[in-house]
């Protein structure tokens, strides 16, 4: 037994390395990991945990620790990820006893480093156990001990709680310490909601019907994607947010529509799903990623989807002036509501980045725009939560282009619970309004004057 679990803290000490200096993708990373070492269900979980965990709170703990390392810009980054590791166990799992975890440490320290760095590690894991970790009552500036207890960088606190308030900034902080529930959307092209539930249950999978949306099931207890019924085609993983975008397209019947920027095709294939004889045009920058939405239309048995690979700023070069029914932009964005998932994403992330964005979320309705037919819609929308990105791009589309209107009927084509959360043409979802993803849309309708 000890052996497995030295080595699943081992794994995680190289991700969260490889995370900090390849900039590498925890998620991603997590899943060939597991796949490379071949754990176990139990140690899988594990894995993920410790691993998400320390990089969750990676400013928690660092605060924790600071008291303790007497020179930090000279230790190691695989120490500092090793002392981390440790700590976040301490802290927040309840299983591990301490002494175990201490042990655990000072072995892996042993098969890495000298004995300099062993003893060290020790001593400093045995302080932390004997002294406890100092308050974070002691930070007297409200926002900065919201960023250290949340461990979210305190410029994005600042800037959350300037744009939306202490309390919606502190509330979103702390959902996004928690684990999301695995959501995803039924086939009703081949199986109704609940005979899904009915045969997942036979799978031996945990779900249960989504209260907010007619066609999303949440996954309790295993990984939907590993299911049989997702190689039938009769689901696919997609969170609740995203799922609202189809809503708000609203496509049906002969509805030609064209989604830009489209892979990996969860919206792409939504909209699909709703059509009779209509069609789907998705496109997107990279031959590696148009091949994502492709698969994607096999497997659930779609045909009325067609794949471009082209920059969706030259979408004019490809299509007719007013060619679509209904256009989608679901532009790149800072990522900043999807944290639960890519816990990486808000130490990485900076302002600077959230301008370059928002100047090409211009670009792309920009580009788009001419291609909406008289009366048709166009829909944008990004996995984020900032405003810059949000509101102040959509007020800049309207300003710039009188052809367009506000969508207010927006409103009455979303599920019920969430009509309070749209705001005349905008909807903005928070991580803690329902327990999906940060999300935005805003719904513009072309004039037919």
């Amino acid at each position: 037994m000890k052996q497995t679990k030295k080595g699943v803290r081992d794994i995680a000490l190289d991700v969260l390395e490889s995370v900090e200096k390849n900039q590498a993708y925890s998620n991603l990373l997590l899943n060939s990991m597991i796949n490379k070492h071949q754990l176990s269900s139990a140690d899988s979980g594990l894995l993920t945990e410790i691993t998400y965990g320390t990089i969750q709170r990676k400013m928690t703990l660092d605060y924790y620790l600071q008291p303790f390392i007497k020179n930090e810009k000279k230790t190691l980054s695989w120490v500092i990820n090793l002392l981390r590791l440790s700590v976040y166990q301490m802290v927040y799992l309840d299983k591990v006893p301490d002494h175990a975890i201490i042990y655990e440490a000072v072995e892996i320290a042993k098969k890495r480093g000298h004995k300099g760095i062993t003893s060290m590690v020790n001593g400093i894991l045995r302080n932390v156990q004997r002294k406890g970790l100092r308050s974070l009552e002691d930070i007297e500036d409200n926002a900065e001990r919201l960023a250290i207890e949340t461990s979210h960088p305190t410029w994005l606190v600042k800037r959350w709680i300037e744009q939306f308030g202490f309390e919606k900034t502190a509330d979103m902080c702390e959902t996004n310490l928690t684990a999301p529930v695995q959501s995803a959307r039924v086939n009703v092209k081949k199986i109704s909601r609940s005979e899904l539930v009915s045969t997942l249950t036979e799978e031996g999978y945990d779900v249960e019907k989504s209260p907010i949306l007619d066609e999303a099931i949440y996954c309790l207890k295993g990984n939907l994607a590993h299911s049989e019924s997702y190689k039938m085609g009769f689901l696919s993983i997609q969170d609740e947010s995203s799922m609202l975008v189809a809503h708000a397209l609203d496509a049906t019947g002969n509805d030609i529509v064209l989604d830009c920027c489209a892979a990996p095709g969860g919206k792409s294939t939504h909209i699909a799903e709703g059509l009779t004889t209509g069609q789907v045009v998705a496109i997107d920058l990279h031959e590696h990623k148009v091949k994502l939405i492709k698969d994607q239309a096999q497997r659930l048995g779609l045909r009325n989807i067609k794949t471009e690979v082209s920059d969706s700023r030259k979408v004019q070069e490809l299509f007719n002036k007013e060619g679509f029914d209904k256009v989608l932009v679901d532009a790149p964005c800072s990522g900043l509501g999807v944290m639960r998932r890519k816990p990486d994403v808000k130490y990485t992330k900076t302002k600077d980045d959230i301008i370059k964005l928002s100047s090409i979320q211009n670009q792309l309705l920009e580009a788009a725009a001419p291609l909406v037919k008289k009366g048709g819609n166009l829909i944008y929308s990004t996995c984020t939560v900032d405003q810059e990105e949000n509101d102040t791009v959509a007020n800049h589309f309207l300003e710039k282009h009188p052809d367009f209107e506000r969508d207010l009927t927006l409103k009455d084509r979303m599920p019920e619970s969430v009509q309070p959360l749209v705001n005349d043409y905008k909807l903005q979802v928070f991580p803690q309004d329902f327990g999906s993803d940060g999300f935005f849309i805003a719904s513009f309708r072309k004039k037919v004057l």
